[in-house]
């Protein structure tokens, strides 16, 4: 129980998950952010940065979040029902516009929130294990049409289960789309070999990310800490 409460105090918080997962982000992207924890990202786009914020309910161009209650508007809401603001050039769009988005492959990158990720990039993150109903909304679609896939999450259930997986044991949302895993442990990268170890959390080993962890883990010779 000590180790654990040590450990625990290594994590790195929602914010600072966000934070590293705005680092990835390249200029004239076009960006889906999902719903959950991916929606801390854009506090953390600087505001001269040229990423185009896309979400699924119909928004392009998606600003953070207003920082002034005052200017909250009921009509300008994120996937998650949470209020957000437009940048300079952004525009509401139908539904059906918002998809074709997706499914014509314009998205440079999708964050997403997940329940698993597999060894080969399977994606599970719209039904728990054993749950009679799951919540797909447009994940799927997105996951598919997105060309890359960054995944924010805790790296182990609050049962200490983990999260980063062998092979899936959740119901499945899409084969092989997961590029990058940012957890509040580490940064992962799936490649053809399995998960590759890029950054850990500051004070934290590569032991105990691999300790945490439900697959084998292969350390990049240029480890590093994460720097948020």
């Amino acid at each position: 129980m000590i180790a654990d409460a040590i450990l625990a105090h290594h994590l790195l918080d929602r914010q600072q998950i966000a934070a590293r997962v705005a680092q990835d982000l390249e200029d004239d992207w076009v960006v889906n952010i999902g719903i959950g924890m991916p929606t801390l990202v854009p506090a953390h786009i600087a505001a001269q940065r040229d990423v185009i914020l896309h979400s699924e309910n119909g928004i392009v161009g998606m600003g953070p979040p207003p920082k002034n209650p005052k200017d909250v508007d009921p009509d300008l809401l994120n996937a998650g029902k949470e209020p957000v603001t437009l940048v300079t050039g952004g525009a509401y769009v139908h539904h059906a516009d918002s998809f074709a988005i997706v499914r014509g492959g314009r998205l440079d990158a999708a964050i997403l929130g997940a329940f698993q990720v597999a060894a080969n990039g399977d994606l599970a993150n719209w039904k728990l294990r054993g749950r009679p109903g799951g919540n797909v909304g447009g994940a799927m679609d997105i996951a598919v049409g997105a060309k890359r896939v960054f995944v924010m999450m805790t790296h182990t259930t609050r049962e200490g289960e983990p999260k980063v997986v062998e092979e899936l044991t959740y119901p499945l949302t899409a084969k092989g789309v997961v590029s990058t895993i940012f957890t509040d442990m580490a940064v992962i990268a799936v490649t053809p070999e399995g998960f590759t170890l890029q950054e850990t959390a500051p004070e934290l080993t590569a032991a105990d990310v691999q300790d945490a962890t439900g697959a084998p883990l292969i350390v990049a010779d240029d480890l590093k800490s994460i720097s948020v």
